[in-house]
Parts: C-alpha cells; structure tokens; sequence
C-alpha cells in the first residue's frame, strides 16, 4: 500500500504555524483599532527603546569636549534665538502693568490654606502637563479636558515633552478670559502668598520614575503638579499630581529640593478679576528682566554656597543665557556637566543648545544633541539643534532633513519651520 503524505497543514507543526500566523494577522488588525493601539503603541515603543539601549547604551550626559574650540560660523547666523515653540504663532498678549503698588511689608499669612480641589485627572501618555494644565483651568470654571488641550499644543501622543511657553500660549489662544503667566527664582513664601490670595500655582520640578525604561536608566524625569494649598505648621504643601493623584501632603523640603533642578518656575493661572492680585504679588517680578536678574543672583549664590550642586550651576548657565552672557552661561553650564546631570535633562531645558551654538561650540552642541536623541529619538527640539549643529558644519542637506524631522514630531514646529526657510534663503 502507499504512503501519502499529509497536506503540510494538516501536519501538527503546519497546524501551529497557521494558528500562530492567525493570531498576527488578528493582532495587526486589533492593533489598528484605537482602543487597542492607545494601550499597545507606547509600550510597543518603549519595548523597542529598552532592546537598543541593551546593544547601545546611552551612559551618561557628555561632559564637556576637552579642547572646545568655537568652530567657524556659517556666512549668517539665525536672526532670532530658536525657542521651543507653540504649534502656531502666538497672538500678542497684553503686557500687564500694575494698578497698585505692592505694600512695604506683607501681611502676614494664614498658617493654613486649603482651596477648593478642581477636577483630578491623570495624566495620559507624557501629558502632565496637559493634565495639570487643565486641573488648574477647571479650578476656575473651564469645562475642558487634558486632550482638549493636547489637540493643540501636543497633536502627537509619543511627544514626551511640553513647555512652559507652551502652556501659556494655550491659555493666551484658546481660553477667552484667562491669563497665564510664568516666571522664574520662585520660592516657598511666595508660593504661600498666592495661594493665601485664592490664586492655585503650577511648578514643574524633578519626577523619580518607578521602572526603568532602558539599560542604566537613572530614572530622572520632569514633572508638572498644582498647589491648592499648604499647612505651615506641618510644613507641607497640598498638591495635585496627575501621576500620584489629588490631595497630596508633600514637605516643604521636598518640593524645594525638587523645585530647584526647573530654575524654580512657577505658572499662574487665573481670571481677568484677579490680575491686580497676581500683579500686586509679583511686584517688581513683572519685569522680566528684574525677575531672570534675581534667578540670576539666586543661583550664583548656590553655587558658592554649594559648589557641587549641578542644578545651581545649569541655573546659573540658564539665567546668564537669558541675557546674552555666552561665554559665562557656558563656563556654568560646563560646570553643571562636569558635576553630573540627568540623562533626560535636555529633553526638557535647551539652554545649552543655545548658548554653545551662539558661541560656535558646534562639537560640543552635537554631542549633546545627539545624547538628547538617543535618550528620546522624537525630540522636536533636540532635531532642531542637531539640524543647526549641521549647518555650521556645511552639511546643508542633512541640516534641513533633521528639521524636517523634527517637524514630523511636533507638526507645525514654529521654530522648525523658521529653520528651514533660513537654510533655503541662506
């Protein structure tokens, strides 16, 4: 009699396979429903960072090129200093001016103040600060959501990243009849005197990841929470932390500690009827300048207070950009790496960029670019300096690709778009 062999899937290995083959083809079509691929795609994505890492390890932010020698610039230089920018250009906002003068001596504070708690929201993929955004909009009536905010100014989920200046243009475009201000060197006082005045505050300050999300990861990440409220004589500060949830009691010391690595930025959030308040507490701080000029003083005093503090010196190097002091702000911020940062540090400040590109420290600008874009591969604002890094290098071409990159991860890049019709009429 003679043997016929089985169809190869009818064979219990053929039969395996064209069930394994099923099951991906259901996943590829489960993937591309958006309930699904919310959930997946990120960790997806952080799947696939934390197998490179293992090949390539990121290790830790570059210290300064030994022999940093400015390299020539190019025939013309950008006529403005590249910010991260919102994803269209801003409407003029009023300048403020004060209708009274803030008094002599302060009055004293109440040893406990406890807002009203607006809406809590936790904060979808990279979004604090979308969610701590619109809890401190809700604290006044605004009936939005964090993805109501993130439509605008965060159109890509994976952007893991999200200014201050960013916020500020939300409010100043997209909600009629609110203001939003920020301003640097806070401190715990005047934290307490806004919230005494009824008037929520936003910090942005140091987050300590729970897992690591690559090979040698330091955990270090920057996060957005609101102040509803303090008891001075607990010491501690009530916040609302989209992370961690509402209604947390955290120490004095320790949102200090945490504060200080954002240059101690604090954004107000608030109504027409209470602008004479928020202009009377802010005082001289109104003028930018006066206020960068005591962050300036601030730092510098930290550093010789504690000479080995890095988030003194990357203030101080910050603060010395403000105005223009290159040389200065690059000796700070050479201090600062030599000292040790965080890896993702320039996933979220860019002075460095600034300050190394306006001196012509183009190996030290792309060292540092291409750090910031191995630790986060979409980072608008790091494409942007790796594209400037390679057009003081000749490399015309290569420059205008990596803004374009960096317009496909953030659409509509002000800054971006600024960059390439430079390079194109240049």
């Amino acid at each position: 009699m003679m043997y016929r062999k089985k169809p190869f899937f009818k064979r219990p290995f053929g039969r395996a396979l064209l069930i394994l083959a099923g099951l991906a083809v259901l996943g590829l079509l489960l993937y591309q429903v958006p309930f699904f691929h919310d959930r997946l795609s990120w960790r997806l994505e952080y799947a696939g960072v934390y197998a490179r890492s293992i090949l390539d390890p990121a290790g830790n932010l570059p210290t300064p090129m030994p022999t940093a020698e400015p390299t020539a610039q190019a025939s013309a230089a950008p006529t403005h200093t590249p910010q991260a920018q919102p994803t269209a250009a801003p409407t003029e906002s009023p300048t403020p001016a004060p209708t009274a003068a803030p008094t002599a001596t302060p009055p004293p504070l109440p040893d406990q103040v406890i807002l009203p708690s607006p809406r809590h929201e936790m904060e979808d993929l990279n979004a604090c600060g979308p969610a701590t955004l619109s809890m401190a909009l809700n604290f006044w009536g605004w009936e939005g959501d964090q993805f109501t905010i993130s439509r605008e100014i965060k159109p890509i989920r994976a952007d893991r990243n999200v200014n201050v200046e960013e916020l500020k243009y939300y409010v100043d475009t997209y909600v009629p009849g609110m203001y939003a201000e920020f301003r640097v060197g806070g401190d715990l006082e005047l934290l307490r005197r806004f919230l005494a005045d009824g008037i929520p505050v936003m910090i942005e300050e140091s987050f300590m990841l729970d897992k690591n999300f690559r090979v040698g990861d330091d955990r270090w990440a920057a996060h957005y929470v609101l102040l509803t409220g303090y008891d001075h004589k607990a010491r501690q500060f009530i916040l609302q932390d989209s992370e961690r949830g509402p209604n947390r009691y955290v120490a004095y010391e320790t949102l200090e500690k945490d504060w200080q690595s954002f240059n101690h930025v604090y954004i107000l959030i608030y109504p027409a009827d209470k602008q004479n308040n928020v202009l009377n507490l802010l005082g001289p701080h109104i003028d930018y300048d006066y206020n960068r000029q005591y962050a300036l003083d601030q730092a510098r005093a930290m550093t010789v207070s504690d000479p080995t503090n890095a988030y003194a010196w990357f203030n101080l190097g910050t603060n010395l950009m403000y105005f223009g002091s290159y040389e200065d702000s690059a000796a700070a911020y050479d201090r600062a790496r030599e000292i040790g940062l965080p890896q993702r540090m320039l996933r979220y400040q860019f002075g460095p960029f600034i300050t190394y590109f306006n001196l012509g420290r183009i190996d030290d600008l792309s060292a540092l670019a291409d750090y910031a874009l191995e630790i986060t591969e979409n980072s608008e604002e790091a494409l942007l300096w790796k594209g400037w890094a390679l057009y003081r290098q000749g490399k015309r071409q290569e420059a205008i690709d990596s803004f374009q990159a960096a317009l496909d991860a953030h659409p509509n890049y002000g800054d971006a778009l600024y960059a390439i019709n430079y390079v194109y009429n240049n």
